[in-house]
């Protein structure tokens, strides 16, 4: 089973999500099977590379001045906390986030998920925690090199275009798949689960693929066995064998999921999601059914 979450470094709800869903995938009895891959999103495609900004500044233009940027940053630290995170907003810089996600891509496809796990928890803490610039291309080599990745390696992607073409196509295709809020969990390419949700709704999304995977195996398995097995071809006792073992093939099928119209047609933005897309892009029906409490049990 694998599992894309769409996210960025500069993101709180992607940093408490995260702990919400290895709190799930720790619990998970099939969690040696699962893949988690990271996935690149950019909140703030258009800040300038290479410069910061405070993030209570960034805050205050963003949501209607310096009130709501306290009262904002109050909040995630409260709930950052609940989750054993110890976030330090007030030295938080705002950067751009490309560079951050070339290296994760590069951790990636060169170094293996391990490594991109690592650098992706120590970008999180360097913002969040540090109050480091994740834009700045001398702190990201230090940071990947504490993660994995040779500094020399990361210099030379840095100083070069590498991996930009590409680390933007992937971005741009988070907008294709109407991915338009992090963090969103991909579960098996099946359903998104958008949001920090409560790491109990995870852990169901994991038993309700592993069911739908089963099934599928099954009625492969069933499919691919030969008529009349075991007895003579076309005769009565074929028949009925072939009769019970569909039959049999269907009863063990889970239900196929549920989920309310509206759910699907006008996905809301809750408060554990932060997206850049308009009203209008907002209000689109989603790729595929987005898992709720009410859609697992």
């Amino acid at each position: 089973m694998r599992v894309e979450i769409w996210s960025d470094v500069v993101c709180p709800w992607c940093y408490i999500g995260k702990r919400k869903f290895e709190d799930a995938l720790a619990r998970y009895a099939g969690r040696d099977e699962v893949e988690v891959v990271y996935r690149p999103y950019q909140l703030d495609p258009s800040a300038p590379p290479g410069g910061a900004t405070p993030v209570a500044e960034a805050y205050a233009r963003k949501f209607g001045g310096p009130e709501m940027a306290t009262k904002i940053i109050a909040n995630v630290t409260g709930v950052a906390a609940e989750v054993g995170l110890d976030f330090h907003m007030e030295r938080a810089l705002r950067a751009n986030t490309l560079a951050s996600h070339r290296l994760l891509r590069l951790a990636e496809h060169e170094f293996g998920l391990e490594v991109q796990h690592e650098l992706k928890e120590r970008l999180l803490s360097a913002y969040f925690v540090e109050g480091r610039n994740v834009g700045d291309h001398d702190t990201l080599v230090e940071i990947a090199a504490a993660a994995g990745i040779p500094a020399d390696r990361a210099q030379a992607l840095l100083d070069s275009d590498e991996g930009i073409a590409e680390t933007r196509a992937e971005i741009r295709s988070a907008n294709e798949l109407d991915i338009t809020a992090v963090p969103t969990f991909v579960f098996d390419g099946r359903w998104a689960i958008p949001g920090a949700q409560d790491p109990d709704l995870f852990l169901r999304a994991f038993r309700r693929v592993e069911e739908l995977r089963a099934a599928e195996a099954a009625d492969a398995e069933a499919a691919a066995a030969p008529v009349g097995a075991g007895a003579a071809a076309g005769t009565d006792e074929a028949c009925e064998i072939c009769t019970t073992r569909a039959h049999r093939a269907r009863a063990r099928r889970p239900p196929a999921p549920r989920w309310r119209r509206s759910d699907a047609a006008r996905p809301t933005r809750p408060r554990w999601c932060w997206s850049t897309a308009s009203p209008r892009r907002r209000g689109r029906g989603a790729r595929w059914p987005t898992i709720s409490p009410a859609t697992t049990r």
